[in-house]
């Protein structure tokens, strides 16, 4: 998380976004983030040396998946999700804006199943519409400038088979108030979009973490009723 990190960590991060947005291009950040890491997970806020503590926590509440089973990670980041998503039976398919980051997967998982692709949110291959079983979005949006969030949800909701569903890691925020970032928490309208697209809310979990500085955090599924 954010606040975990070095402050050095936290203001790089907040250099290159701001940089990027200036730029007009706000999810430019990602792959200088990486390359300046030289392989170094310390300097990557998100890193984990596991799967995400929620998922973790998730999947041995899920049955087996049938055979066949396709998962998409979004915004794979080191490859530890989609690890755990493949470990659990899923043929998992897993992308990043980042070159580094996508070859720091191959790197860090050399003989893996996983189908490990270089791929932007907003211009993603139209076959993959509708293609997966389980699409796993984990803090890309909060990472994204508020002003895009319907434009992100919009990209992300097609992705998901009729049958599927769509399993959500974010920091929320409890109002519509600006909030300075990045990340940027989703607000109760912000998630709401998803409805938008037919998708239902059918279970959240909520965590708050840290000490001084707390943050809320959820763990949210949807489907299609």
């Amino acid at each position: 998380m954010f606040e975990e990190q070095p402050p050095s960590v936290q203001n790089r991060v907040k250099s290159l976004a701001s940089e990027a947005q200036a730029q007009n291009q706000p999810y430019a950040w990602f792959e200088p983030l990486y390359a300046q890491a030289n392989g170094n997970t310390e300097q990557v806020p998100w890193a984990k040396a596991t799967a995400h503590p929620y998922l973790q926590a998730w999947l041995p509440e899920q049955p087996q998946p049938p055979a066949q089973s396709k998962a998409l990670v979004i915004g794979c980041g080191l490859g530890n999700d989609a690890e755990a998503l493949q470990a659990h039976g899923y043929q998992v398919t897993a992308f990043d804006v980042s070159p580094t980051a996508i070859a720091w997967c191959h790197q860090r998982f050399p003989n893996s199943a996983v189908d490990y692709q270089v791929a932007d949110l907003f211009h993603l291959d139209f076959g993959w519409n509708q293609a997966f079983d389980l699409v796993y979005e984990c803090r890309n949006i909060q990472a994204l400038p508020i002003p895009l969030r319907p434009q992100v949800v919009g990209a992300i909701a097609p992705l998901v088979a009729k049958t599927g569903q769509l399993l959500v890691v974010t920091r929320i925020r409890a109002d519509e108030q600006a909030c300075e970032g990045p990340p940027w928490p989703l607000s109760p309208l912000e998630l709401a979009e998803f409805e938008n697209y037919g998708l239902v809310e059918i279970e959240r979990a909520t965590f708050v973490e840290g000490e001084t500085i707390t943050v809320q955090q959820a763990r949210i599924l949807y489907q299609y009723p």
